[in-house]
């Protein structure tokens, strides 16, 4: 009984970490807004895709929503359909 526990745990295993990303694993997500206070700090929790989201998780709370540091501040790539004007 016990060999057919050991090919299913290695298969279980290898379907596992396969499916893992490494880029994935190495980037931290985070969304646009950020929940931002004295117990949350600077940027703070920043999960949050839209303001009102934020503002709801905020009220009553003392805390106050931002736009997420690492979003407002990340080089953008260039719009190739963006009319130019030089």
């Amino acid at each position: 009984m016990r060999w057919y526990v050991y090919p299913a745990v290695l298969l279980a295993t290898v379907v596992l970490l396969g499916s893992i990303s490494p880029s994935a694993a190495r980037e931290r997500i985070q969304d646009r807004f950020c929940l931002q206070g004295r117990q949350w700090g600077y940027p703070g929790n920043c999960q949050f895709s839209s303001y009102p989201q934020c503002m709801a998780t905020a009220s009553g709370t003392g805390a106050y929503c931002g736009l997420n540091p690492y979003y407002a501040f990340a080089p953008r790539r260039p719009d190739p359909y963006r009319e130019r004007y030089y």
